[in-house]
């Protein structure tokens, strides 16, 4: 009720009349987001003011309740295993998902890189109700507090993120690359791997540049290939 809206709130409103030549635009409040400026308040307000999606249709909900929030083992069928292989994903220390893993290791040509990305395309159907949404959604949307993700928490926060110590399915580049940096062969495949760490750009710089000792006796199992992709 407009009523309840008192001078200096931040609030929502739909415009019922538009303006004219001698008029102001008329309006009825819709929602009251708050007075004092804070964190939690500038991001309602950039939610309602950018008309950011922040609830699912009820397709997408739909869809989503039929996924476990772990791989099924029958989704490992002929997939290539790389579950031994210590894969880890590098990123900043506030990221909330996790979304490609690397693995390097040196051969007499030079190095072997393997590249994996999460499998989203297994989950999400072409024209099914979560690719329809995600395509209107076109990305996800970060703010200090919380996300607005382009796929629902099941998908980006679970099935889909690289979490460490967990089976993930996920799609695979594997490269063959010389001591001059040249790409000899390369292949791609499906894959199930399990993360051995969630490593940042700073620790991995301090293992690789400031050798510090701590972290490469906490991540000694991922350090020689680490090191190897630094080589690379």
């Amino acid at each position: 009720d407009s009523c309840k809206a008192k001078n200096g709130q931040y609030v929502v409103a739909e415009i019922i009349q538009q303006p004219g030549k001698h008029s102001r635009p008329a309006g009825r409040i819709t929602e009251i987001l708050g007075k004092h400026m804070s964190g939690e308040l500038a991001e309602r307000i950039s939610i309602r003011s950018h008309e950011l999606p922040c609830e699912w249709p009820d397709k997408v909900e739909k869809e989503a309740a039929r996924f476990r929030h772990e791989v099924d083992t029958g989704d490992a069928r002929g997939r290539i295993n790389l579950r031994q292989l210590p894969l880890v994903t590098i990123d900043g220390e506030d990221a909330r998902d996790f979304d490609d893993a690397v693995y390097c290791e040196k051969n007499a040509h030079g190095w072997k890189l393997i590249v994996a990305i999460a499998d989203v395309s297994h989950y999400v159907g072409a024209g099914s109700a979560i690719d329809l949404e995600a395509r209107s959604r076109g990305n996800s949307v970060y703010f200090p507090r919380r996300v607005l993700p382009m796929l629902p928490e099941v998908l980006s926060n679970k099935l889909c993120s690289l979490n460490p110590e967990v089976d993930r399915l996920c799609m695979v580049c594997e490269l063959t690359i010389n001591h001059h940096g040249e790409v000899k062969n390369h292949r791609f495949y499906d894959g199930i791997m399990r993360s051995a760490a969630r490593m940042t750009y700073t620790s991995v710089a301090a293992i690789l540049t400031g050798k510090d000792a701590g972290l490469r006796q906490r991540y000694k199992k991922v350090v020689p290939h680490l090191e190897h992709l630094y080589a690379l």
